[in-house]
């Protein structure tokens, strides 16, 4: 691991104003990095409506980003990062966690959850690539 962190964005700014914040910095890591492959989190179920739009949006951002700079994406489901990591799709968050710390040899679990989860899927899309 490189570096890590979360892409922040104001709450009291309209819904496209963060989108466009979102896809700016998205952007701006990918044409810094230069990646081989980005991994993203495939969305396949949701409890709450008025949290999965708001996901989806950014997803979409996202992978618009991604998509402009033609780079190689790997769409994984929570079950398979959870079974890439744990070796069982049914493995607390806590638990994930600690393999992602122990993988990469972290001093300690990396934070907030969202950063663990980023390296998780990036953890299991280079695993999947080198197979593949």
């Amino acid at each position: 691991m490189l570096d890590s962190g979360v892409i922040k964005t104001n709450p009291k700014d309209s819904a496209s104003k963060r989108l466009q914040k979102i896809f700016q910095d998205i952007s701006l890591i990918l044409k810094k990095t230069k990646p081989d492959l980005v991994v993203i989190e495939k969305l396949y179920f949701f409890k709450n409506l008025k949290t999965a739009m708001p996901v989806a949006e950014a997803r979409g951002v996202a992978l618009l980003a991604i998509q402009q700079k033609k780079l190689k994406v790997i769409e994984l489901t929570p079950l398979e990062v959870k079974m890439g990591i744990c070796g069982y799709g049914r493995a607390e968050k806590q638990q994930v966690q600690k393999m992602v710390k122990e993988i990469l040899k972290l001093e300690k679990i990396p934070k907030p959850d969202d950063v663990a989860d980023a390296l998780a899927l990036a953890i299991c899309g280079f695993l999947k690539s080198r197979h593949s």
